[in-house]
């Protein structure tokens, strides 16, 4: 029977330098032992797990196929001892240094930028950077530490921590209402008076979905439309027509009765995919320490469910 308990951490170590280097002599020198000793730990090693890992000859040294599989799980048991120390030192440290926060304008003048208080309390030897732009940001080549986004996530390259889902919804000023009427269906909306953002891609297209239905695109002629959601919320609430926004852009002039959600059983969007909220950050396998601090603590400030969607 094969002796797994012989395997300790150091072999694998050096199980994975001369799967590398392929050369007992290399391995050696970067470890500071003999080219034996580092022979017969391979050789252990192929004890234990009952498999011949290399084959041998006085001029090579070539991985068998045990040693092909095998390798993949001594980095993934190596690289997580290493999170775990690592993880375990971390506790003894509290978040410091330069935290460079990026997010879209509005969102982060509505959700994040209120939350930065109790965050810099929270960890006083944190120097917070907020820049807030809706242009599209690379985390791979953005100096943040945290990227809060809206859209899509397609790139499996990104790391990221889902927060929550965008919704939308259909609305109006009650005076609005009281003088155009509350439309019945989606086909009613081209009657209306309508404010459209229109960004860098173009205007944004009106999709509704009934119950049970796929997405159809309504197309209207807007009586307003900006690159400023600040804008046209505020033509909304000056009763000067409808608006199709996310629950987070809106939600505290819903609840005040400032707007009024129109085809409230009619599911309403600007997009046909799912739009998550989320928090990237850049390609490792865990994030830093600060990026961890902020990302829990947006996540404990915004609540599950998302505050403003109760």
């Amino acid at each position: 029977m094969s002796n797994f308990e012989s395997i300790n951490l150091k072999s694998l170590l050096i199980f994975i330098s001369v799967y590398e280097l392929k050369n007992f002599s290399l391995v050696a020198r970067r470890e500071g032992i003999s080219a034996s000793q580092v022979s017969r730990v391979i050789h252990n090693l192929e004890d234990a797990l009952g498999q011949q890992l290399f084959y041998r000859n006085t001029r090579a040294i070539i991985p068998t196929e045990s040693g092909n599989l095998f390798i993949k799980h001594a980095r993934a048991m190596t690289s997580n001892f290493h999170d775990a120390r690592q993880e375990l030192s971390e506790r003894l440290l509290e978040p410091s240094g330069i935290a460079r926060i990026n997010a879209p304008v509005f969102f982060g003048q509505k959700h994040i930028a209120p939350g930065l208080s109790s965050l810099s309390e929270r960890y006083p030897d944190l120097e917070i950077e907020l820049t807030l732009t809706d242009d599209f940001i690379d985390p791979m080549k953005d100096a943040s530490d945290i990227i809060f986004r809206i859209g899509t996530l397609t790139d499996s390259s990104y790391r990221a921590r889902i927060i929550g889902e965008q919704t939308y919804h259909l609305a109006a000023s009650p005076n609005y209402i009281e003088n155009y009427g509350m439309p019945e269906t989606p086909e009613d909306i081209s009657q209306h008076k309508c404010l459209v953002y229109s960004g860098s891609s173009g205007p944004n297209r009106w999709h509704f979905r009934p119950p049970g239905s796929a997405w159809v695109h309504y197309p209207i002629s807007p009586v307003l439309s900006s690159n400023s959601a600040e804008s046209l919320l505020t033509a909304a609430l000056n009763h000067m027509g409808i608006v199709l926004f996310p629950d987070w852009l809106m939600a505290d002039r819903l609840l005040s009765g400032e707007l009024v959600k129109l085809l409230p059983n009619i599911d309403s969007s600007i997009h046909t995919e799912t739009q998550t909220i989320a928090a990237i950050y850049p390609n490792a396998r865990r994030p830093s320490l600060n990026a961890r601090a902020i990302i829990d603590h947006y996540i404990e400030v915004f609540g599950s469910p998302l505050y403003w969607q109760r």
